[in-house]
C-alpha cells in the first residue's frame, strides 16, 4: 500500500448528498477482483453518456479536475452496498483523500485499508473547502496527515481527527497484509516451537 504523508493536489467539489457505492462504481464493473483498471469507470453513470462520451457538466470531466487527488463531498459519502471496489476505483483514478461531514462505516473502514484518507469535518468547514475546490483558478488543498491539518489556499488551516492506529498504518503504508508480514519472524518462531513441542500436529 502506498504511504500517505503529505498530499498537495487538486480538490474536486462534489456537492451531492448520499453518494453511494453504486454511483462510485456501478455493479456491472464488479466482475473483477483486480484493484487496477476500475478508475476508468469511476462515477460511470454520472461521468459518461450512453455512447461513452464525456458528460461535459460533470466535474471530473472538466479542467483542472481531471487530475483531482482530493474530493470534497456532501453528507453520507460511500453509503449503500459494502463493495470494496469503490475505494479501489477512487484510488485507481488518483483520489487519495475524501473530505465530507459523514461517511458510511464500511466505506470509511475500506478507505484506510486501501491507502485513502477519509476526513470528517464540520458542515461549516466542508462548505469553506467546497468553495475552495470550486475556484478553478486555485482549487488545491494540502493534506498533512502527520500534523492532521488541511491547508486552504487562503493560508487558513483546518484540523481533523484520525484514529492513531489507522494514521500510523497510512504513514507507514501498511494494509492488513503488511501488518501481518511485520509479524513474520514471530510467526516463524511460533511454528518452529510448535513443531518441536507438538510434533504430532
Amino acid at each position: 500500500m502506498q504511504k500517505f504523508d503529505k498530499l498537495t493536489g487538486v480538490a474536486a467539489p462534489m456537492n451531492f448528498l448520499n453518494i453511494d457505492t453504486d454511483m462510485i462504481i456501478p455493479k456491472q464493473f464488479l466482475k473483477t477482483i483486480k484493484r487496477s483498471g476500475l478508475g476508468a469507470n469511476l462515477f460511470h453513470e454520472m461521468r459518461f453518456e450512453d455512447d461513452g462520451s464525456d458528460k461535459p457538466d460533470f466535474v471530473l470531466n472538466k479542467e483542472p479536475y481531471r487530475s483531482s487527488e482530493i474530493l470534497v463531498a456532501g453528507d453520507n459519502f460511500g453509503c449503500g452496498s459494502s463493495r470494496e471496489h469503490a475505494p479501489w476505483a477512487l484510488l485507481d483514478f488518483g483520489i487519495r483523500c475524501v473530505i465530507s461531514t459523514s461517511f458510511a462505516d464500511i466505506f470509511f473502514n475500506n478507505c484506510f485499508k486501501n491507502g485513502i484518507l477519509p476526513i470528517t469535518v464540520t458542515a461549516e468547514e466542508r462548505d469553506a473547502l467546497m468553495a475552495d475546490a470550486s475556484d478553478t483558478e486555485n482549487p488545491e488543498l494540502t493534506i498533512n496527515l502527520a500534523d492532521q491539518t488541511i491547508s486552504r489556499p487562503n493560508g487558513v488551516s483546518i484540523s481533523f481527527d484520525v484514529d492513531p492506529f489507522r494514521k500510523q498504518c497510512l504513514l507507514d503504508g501498511l494494509d492488513d497484509i503488511g501488518l501481518t508480514l511485520e509479524k513474520k519472524p514471530a510467526i516463524a518462531d511460533y511454528e518452529a516451537k510448535r513443531a518441536s513441542d507438538m510434533p504430532w500436529l
